[in-house]
């Protein structure tokens, strides 16, 4: 597991996200660029159906875990994460 700033241990414990969780997140999840060297983190329709398949986690949780993102500095560290009440914009 790449490195996780005091920031995001901080937010995952107010955000109720647990660490096997953010494992499957960064594990499953797409990544686009988020800019300032960072990635965005994110389950879209296909690595939503991939987590689904891989029974990372239990069934009941899925529901929650797929609205998750989290914010990757270039070097791997974990900034920040949260739940996504918007959708991701995307470059057309």
């Amino acid at each position: 597991m790449d490195l996780i700033t005091r920031h995001a241990r901080a937010r995952m414990q107010q955000r109720g996200i647990r660490f096997e969780e953010l494992e499957a997140l960064l594990a499953f999840g797409r990544e686009i660029r988020a800019g300032r060297g960072r990635d965005l983190v994110f389950f879209d329709k296909r690595s939503r159906a991939h987590l689904a398949r891989s029974n990372a986690v239990p069934p009941a949780e899925v529901d929650r875990l797929v609205r998750s993102y989290a914010i990757v500095g270039a070097d791997g560290t974990v900034v920040t994460v949260g739940h996504r009440y918007r959708r991701v914009p995307r470059d057309r």
